[in-house]
């Protein structure tokens, strides 16, 4: 009997630290489990050990050990990089847009890449939208596909690479997409379509509430994972530093520490506190800042490769991917731009292709475990301070200064040749493979990649998520001048209301609340040869939505104005302008505002960049401005009335004059006082 007992004893003890050591692995990560998760195979065989389910991912009828989501996930990644041949190690290492046609359907090409490429990460830029428009091929966005589609066609991605030799689970990634943008552009964002609709970053940032900003991140990971969308290119860690910059409009603020406080709240509520079968992974990006440009250019265009710090700021744009790193970000990408005349070695040359900035300054004093992801294009597009390299010299050097995988670029023969002449060394690709195993197991990607197209149809921008969203619109609006016009009174019994609206729906004012308000519609369109509708003189007050973009033809396909006009952010410089285009026409505002009184004008500018509010526009003289971050008119309609009393601040300042915009350093926030209208954090309320 005590021979018996002492035997329990020690089984029991021996089970008892198993569970143990086991459970200490699911702190580390994700991709070790404590637990039977859910394993679905489509194509591979399911495997049945000691009552427990395993994929036979790579169909040789024997559980491996990359396959056993027992072990740590280290122990799994070792195995299955042993197993891997070169010509799949440089896959992975590959990373290229890969959209649904119609339907939802798989692509001829998107097949070549997994099976032939052996890709094994995509960039995902399709609409999803519940009433997608008619196919006209889509180009680089993409053909607008439904929720059910979306999810329909990760599903189907994810069978043909299951059906691969080792069975490696594809990552998806997409940039923004929950976000009211009117002039989304593909490789810089998406528009909402069918996910909840929050206000632009720069919105999120003026709400000020943190806790608002945790359930944008909680939110949209439900929503992204719906449809099998697992990464992410963003959020932007860049600070608004340089008001002439097209990208300000996907920044949070200039102020670098409000910045690392949002960064780190979206990654700890994207990710998680660790990654997991309910994780969006971030790449933060454009380490190590992508705000302050030289001249206000961008490096998308060559007139904007330099990245100038005359205010010895360098370290300040740094502060964002610092709170990234500290929160555990997945994945870090370096922009394009030359880090000019800065210490980290070369500092010629694009950052995605400087020791100095990745290995030295990201890795060694920083911290960095995760991967490192190139910017889109900087092979051959936008190779700068590398123009005269060959693909291959570039390719070389982009790996040897510490990047990890290669956007934009999906010829896996051209870097497989690297390796098999002994140019790049396979120990070097085993280095980079291994970093981004480690996402995909953790993300549980190994164990059930696939996704349930019904529960995305019916997800996506549901009523509960938008009620959040739309409160989010509304503290986003930042209320900087009232003379005494605002909170409108709507009318009452007996009363009357008369509005004259410009850039506004008039299904708007549909609600009961505005049953006895007469609104003119004022907007019309020139080019059908129509004219401004007659302006009544008993009109009580003018609302006039404005709104900015760029239209600088096929060469600025990314966005931003011609860089003879980068300078032109005052309102009655842009009403001069080729590339600007300020909707209603300032010459339509200001007939507008005569005819109406100024007094009288409610003017709501949706603010992409820091534009200047400029004397010669006359703006100043309305009756009230309010500065808006994407939001809808039912939101700007609950501020202008008091149902929602304002509480916006501004994310960045406002100069008084065009020059202050040229004069301001580009890597310093804000302005001289002398040349400030709106401070950092102004916003006023009732």
């Amino acid at each position: 009997m005590l021979q018996s007992n002492a035997t329990y004893m020690k089984q029991f003890l021996a089970t008892f630290i198993i569970s143990l050591l086991l459970s200490s692995t699911i702190l580390l990560a994700q991709g070790t489990y404590t637990f039977q998760p859910d394993v679905v195979a489509k194509t591979a065989d399911i495997l049945v050990v000691s009552n427990l389910k395993f994929k036979d991912l790579n169909k040789n009828k024997k559980l491996d050990r990359y396959e056993d989501w027992r072990l740590p996930v280290d122990k799994r990644i070792d195995d299955l990089v042993k197993q891997m041949n070169p010509s799949e190690k440089v896959g992975m290492l590959l990373i290229n847009t890969l959209n649904a046609e119609a339907q939802g359907e798989l692509s001829k090409r998107g097949v070549e890449f997994i099976e032939d490429e052996k890709m094994t990460r995509f960039i995902f830029r399709n609409t999803v939208t519940d009433n997608p428009k008619p196919s006209t091929g889509g180009g680089f966005g993409g053909t607008q596909i439904t929720p059910f589609d979306a999810a329909q066609f990760m599903n189907s991605v994810q069978e043909v690479a299951e059906n691969t030799r080792l069975g490696i689970p594809l990552l998806f990634k997409s940039n923004a997409r929950n976000h009211m943008d009117y002039d989304a552009r593909a490789g810089i964002n998406v528009e909402s379509g069918s996910f909840s609709t929050w206000p632009k970053e720069s919105g999120l940032a003026a709400t000020r509430d943190m806790e608002l900003i945790a359930d944008f991140g909680k939110i949209m990971a439900q929503e992204w994972t719906a449809i099998g969308l697992r990464g992410m290119y963003g959020y932007v860690g860049d600070l608004a530093t340089e008001p002439r910059w097209y990208r300000v409009h996907e920044t949070f603020t200039e102020d670098a520490e409000l910045a690392a406080n949002i960064i780190s709240t979206l990654v700890k509520n994207l990710q998680g506190t660790m990654l997991s079968s309910k994780s969006v992974a971030l790449t933060i990006k454009h380490f190590p800042g992508g705000g302050p440009q030289e001249g206000g250019g961008d490096p998308h265009y060559a007139f904007g490769k330099n990245q100038v710090y005359p205010a010895n700021n360098f370290d300040y744009h740094l502060l964002p991917f610092k709170a990234a790193i500290n929160a555990g970000a997945s994945s870090i990408m370096a922009y394009y731009g030359i880090p000019v005349n800065q210490p980290y070695q070369p500092n010629n040359v694009g950052m995605a292709f400087s020791k100095g900035i990745l290995t030295d300054l990201l890795r060694k004093n920083l911290g960095f475990k995760g991967y490192i992801n190139s910017d889109t294009g900087i092979i051959g597009d936008r190779a700068w301070g590398l123009e005269d390299k060959t693909t291959e010299e570039q390719i070389l050097i982009a790996i040897d200064a510490g990047t990890d995988i290669l956007s934009g670029f999906n010829d896996n023969k051209q870097i497989l040749n690297l390796v098999t002449t002994g140019k790049l060394a396979e120990s070097r690709v085993d280095v980079s493979v291994k970093r981004l195993l480690k996402e995909q197991f953790q993300l549980g990607l190994f164990e059930n990649p696939y996704v349930d197209p019904n529960r995305a149809a019916y997800l996506l921008g549901n009523s509960s998520f938008q009620k959040k969203a739309d409160l989010a619109q509304r503290k986003s609006i930042v209320l900087l001048q009232n003379k005494s016009i605002l909170p409108i009174a709507t009318p009452k019994v007996g009363d009357s209301l008369r509005l004259f609206t410009m850039g506004m729906d008039t299904k708007s004012f549909s609600g009961s609340g505005w049953a006895r308000t007469k609104v003119t519609n004022g907007d019309y369109d020139a080019k059908k040869g129509e004219a401004m509708p007659a302006i009544a003189k008993n009109v009580d007050y003018a609302i006039i939505r404005i709104h900015v973009v760029n239209d600088s033809g096929p060469d600025f396909r990314f966005g931003g104005a011609r860089p003879d006009e980068l300078n032109f952010l005052a309102f009655s410089d842009m009403a001069k302008s080729k590339s600007w285009k300020v909707s209603p026409s300032l010459s339509d505002i200001q007939k507008v505002m005569k005819a109406v009184g100024a007094e009288k004008t409610i003017l709501a500018i949706a603010f992409r960049q820091p534009y200047v509010i400029d004397e010669e526009s006359g703006f100043r003289n309305s009756g009230s401005i309010l500065a808006t971050f994407g939001v809808s008119d039912a939101a700007l309609l609950d501020v202008l009335t008091g149902k929602f009393k304002p509480v916006g601040k501004l994310p960045y300042a406002l100069a008084n004059k065009a020059k202050a915009i040229i004069d301001q350093d580009p890597d310093a926030p804000g302005y001289a006082k002398a040349d400030t209208l709106f401070p950092f954090g102004f916003g006023l309320t009732y």
